[in-house]
This record gives structure tokens, sequence and C-alpha cells, in this order.
């Protein structure tokens, strides 16, 4: 059975005891960004496509693909899952089913953006296009209404351009059921416009720790004003620099001897991805399989 959404989870993002969280693209991912110690895990709907599609994140993967993804780290890791669900896929009706799926997977919260679907990502183009704000308070009461779960938690994204429309926005969305409020980076720019969206919304905000959020504000700053902060692309991004130096000398050498990244040592690594646990059950369940089939460092 899926896990139930954490009311200490909601409680703690409510009440702006801050959960750091790191953006997964993976299930693997995910177990790291769990080993690693954060609070939570986020689905990067960017790493999502990126690793799946190999593709830019323009809502190019349906719901059914993310949910996939979605459902895998939901079975491996024990820490709350937040799902980027882009813009619901859909009108109200279509995000109303979006909510039902992502809940019964496992999430304990849900991130959905006022953009016009398909999508395209802020951080990769010059503008975007949002739907009126009628439409967006329609979405996100049904989607509201479409939780079975009160411990849910709706972030209500805004991708306005400017941020006395972000604002406007972001107290509609409340006012229809968001939970909290996720501005966009590259409206604000600096940590007092931040307040004056926290202060102006009346709950706490989610952040994705991008451009110069990433560079510029200090922990306690951002804890000033958020109740979830996620380091969206760090994962996906450390890992993809990883491979493309170490393949890239492994092509041109033809030995991985003296690779410029080192690599996970094996033993360690099949240990960390569960085979022990699988050999148990094999050696419990099945029979004639000879013991010490694999062995741990």
């Amino acid at each position: 059975m899926p896990k139930s959404p954490s009311n200490d989870y909601k409680q703690r993002v409510l009440n702006q005891k801050t959960v750091w969280a790191a953006g997964a693209y993976d299930a693997l991912s995910a177990l790291y960004i769990q080993k690693a110690g954060f609070d939570a895990v986020m689905t990067s709907g960017f790493g999502v496509s990126a690793s799946f599609l190999g593709m830019p994140d323009a809502e190019l993967y349906t719901m059914s693909e993310n949910l996939a993804v979605v459902r895998n780290v939901a079975n491996v890791v024990k820490i709350p899952l937040i799902a980027d669900i882009d813009t619901g896929y859909g009108n109200a009706i279509n995000a109303m089913r979006t909510i039902r799926e992502f809940e019964a997977a496992g999430c304990s919260a849900v991130i959905m953006e006022d953009q016009v679907s398909p999508k395209r990502c802020p951080i990769c183009v010059g503008g975007v296009e949002t739907i009126p704000v009628e439409e967006a308070v329609g979405k996100i009461s049904a989607a509201v209404a479409a939780r079975t779960n009160p411990d849910l938690v709706i972030i209500a994204r805004t991708d306005a351009a400017t941020e006395e429309e972000a604002i406007h926005r972001a107290k509609a969305y409340v006012a229809a059921g968001a939970d909290i409020i996720q501005p966009i980076s590259k409206c604000f720019r600096s940590i007092e416009g931040l307040r004056a969206l926290r202060e102006a919304c009346g709950v706490p905000l989610s952040l994705q720790i991008l451009g110069w959020l990433e560079k510029d504000l200090k922990p306690e700053e951002i804890e000033s004003v958020a109740g979830m902060a996620t380091f969206a692309l760090v994962p996906l991004m450390t890992a993809a620099k990883a491979m493309e130096e170490n393949l890239a000398q492994l092509a041109r050498t033809k030995t991985s001897r003296d690779l410029p990244r080192p690599v996970a040592a094996h033993d360690p690594f099949v240990e960390f991805i569960g085979f022990k646990e699988i050999e148990a059950n094999q050696l419990k369940y099945l029979p004639d399989v000879p013991s010490k089939s694999w062995k741990v460092a």
C-alpha cells in the first residue's frame, strides 16, 4: 500500500520550520538524497524530463510517465516526497485526477503551476505565458476538493513575471485553498521582495534554490520566509558533470584507470541498492539457491 502523507511534514511546513529538500530525477537519486540527510525529496520536472526522455522541461512527458517515476521514488524512500506535477496536465477537471493519482502514489505534497499547458521551463526561456488568474483559482479549488487526505500539501506555483502580479496571484491562490506559495526565482530579485510576498499571502513560501537565490541568499535568510527550500537541480547537474568527464576520458583512453572523477565502490553500492535483502529473501523463499551469492567488502 502507498504511504500516507505525513502530518508532521505538513505541520512543519505551515509553521515555517523549513523543510530542506533536494531534487530527484529517479529512484536512485532519491535514495542518495535520503542518505545525505535531507528532510524531504522532490521529484523535479526538469530532472525527470532530462533523465527519462533526454529532453527539455516542456511538459513533453505525460502525467502517467511522471507518475511512474514518482511511484518508484515513493517505493524506496521513507522521507516525505514532493512531486512536481507541472500544470496538472490540463484544466481543473484534469487536475483533479492528477491530484488523486499522485496522492495515491504516496506524495506528501504536490507543486502545481499557473502556466498555459503545455508549460515551458522559466529558467530556460525568456518568458512564459500564464493562464488567467480566475482559471488558476478554479484549478486550485478543484485540487483542494480532489484530495482525500487533508495532510496532502498543495503548493501553488505562480510563474508571474512581476512582483505585483505574483503577490496578487498568491493572495488569490491562498484564498482558494493553497497551503503554500512558490514563486519562480527570476520574478523576485531580493530577500526583501520575498519577505513582502510572504507577508502579503500570509503563508510560508516554497523556494527553488536556483539562480540568484543559490548565489546570494544565506540559509537563515531562506528560512525567514520559506516553509520548504529545495536544491532542485544540484543532484542532476552533479551526476551529469561526473558522467560527462569520466565517459569522455574512458572513450579516449579505453581504460577506467585514473578517471577524473571517483566512482562508487562495487560492494557498498550493491548493498546500498538492496542486494543483501534480495539475497536473504532468495535464501528464504527459493529452493536450491546457493548462499554467499555476493559479498560485501
